[in-house]
């Protein structure tokens, strides 16, 4: 998996992260991340976010695309 994330953003709920989950759980393409790690801090939505963070969930989200794994809901 790449780890592409930028120094001021939290690896884990981060722009990269956030696509890469929601592409592995199914959820919709919804460019988003959070200010303090997944769950915690402010949940920051494409209207706020540049265009590096948006291309940051794009690859995230592209990455996990191309692994193709996905979550086995039992």
């Amino acid at each position: 998996m790449n780890t592409q994330t930028s120094p001021s953003l939290p690896a884990h709920g981060g722009p990269f992260d956030r696509g890469s989950a929601d592409n592995y759980y199914g959820r919709p393409y919804d460019p988003h991340y959070w200010t303090g790690g997944t769950g915690k801090g402010l949940r920051i939505g494409a209207a706020g976010m540049d265009a590096d963070e948006l291309a940051a969930y794009a690859a995230g989200w592209a990455d996990n695309e191309t692994s193709g794994d996905r979550k086995e809901w039992a």
